[in-house]
C-alpha cells in the first residue's frame, strides 16, 4: 500500500512536534538553569533559554517576533497544505514540513511556556540548589502570553582548544567547536532547509518562479 503525501506530511510534523516539546518539557522539570548532562565528550545536555531571535539576540520586541513567528508558520503551513494536492516529490513534501514542524515547537515555547512553567533558575549564592520549574504552578508563570523563552538542550563540542598565545586578539583563549546550543525544533528547520538547497533546489525555485500556477 503507498502511503499519501498527506500522511507523510502529517507524520512528519507530529513526530517532529511530540519529540521536541516532550524534551522540552522533560528539561524544564527536570534540571535548573545552565545545567549539564555529559553523555559523552562531545554531546550534552545543556539547559539554556533562549529570549529572542537565534543565538539569544533580542533586537525586536518580544510581542512583535511572536506573532510574526505565528504569521509566518501559518504561512508555511499553507504552503505545505498547497504542496501535498500537486504534482511535487514527496521528498520536498517532508522537507516543508520538517521546516513548519520546527518553527511550530518554538512558537510552542514563545506562547504558552511563559504562562505553564514558573521560572527556572540556575544555581547561586541565593539559590545553591538551582530552581528547577513545575508545571502550572499556584504562583503562576514566569511571565505572559507570547513571552515565554525557548527551551534549548543540545550541545556538540566536538571540538575543546586554546588558541595559540600568537595569534592577536585571541590568543591563549578557550576555543569551542561547535558551540551553539539549539533543539530539536532547530535541527528540524536546520535540516529541511539543508536538503532542499542540497537535493530540491530546482524544484523550489520552480515553485517561486510561478507564483500564478501554483496559486
Amino acid at each position: 500500500m503507498k502511503l499519501s503525501k498527506g500522511f507523510w506530511a502529517v507524520a512528519v510534523v507530529l513526530l517532529v512536534l511530540i519529540a521536541d516539546q516532550a524534551l522540552k518539557i522533560w528539561v524544564k522539570t527536570n534540571m535548573y538553569l545552565y545545567q549539564s548532562f555529559e553523555i559523552t565528550n562531545w554531546f550534552h545536555i545543556y539547559f539554556t533559554e533562549n529570549p529572542g531571535m537565534a543565538f539569544g539576540l533580542e533586537v525586536i520586541s518580544k510581542t512583535f517576533l511572536s506573532v510574526f513567528r505565528i504569521i509566518a508558520s501559518c504561512a508555511i503551513g499553507y504552503y505545505l497544505y498547497l504542496l501535498v494536492k500537486r504534482k511535487v516529490p514527496t521528498g520536498y513534501i517532508v522537507c516543508m514540513a520538517l521546516i513548519f514542524a520546527g518553527a511550530v515547537g518554538n512558537i510552542i515555547d514563545c506562547v504558552f511556556y511563559g504562562v505553564i512553567f514558573d521560572a527556572s533558575v540556575e544555581k547561586s549564592i541565593f539559590y545553591p540548589d538551582g530552581v528547577i520549574a513545575t508545571m502550572f504552578s499556584p504562583g503562576g508563570g514566569y511571565s505572559t502570553w507570547l513571552h515565554g523563552k525557548v527551551v534549548d538542550m543540545l550541545y556538540f563540542p566536538i571540538i575543546k582548544t586554546t588558541w595559540p598565545g600568537w595569534m592577536p586578539f585571541v590568543g591563549g583563549e578557550r576555543f569551542v567547536f561547535f558551540s551553539p546550543i539549539f533543539n530539536l525544533a532547530d535541527s528540524a528547520i536546520s535540516v529541511g532547509v539543508a536538503i532542499l538547497i542540497l537535493f530540491y533546489r530546482k524544484t523550489l525555485a520552480k515553485d517561486f518562479e510561478s507564483p500564478k500556477d501554483n496559486a
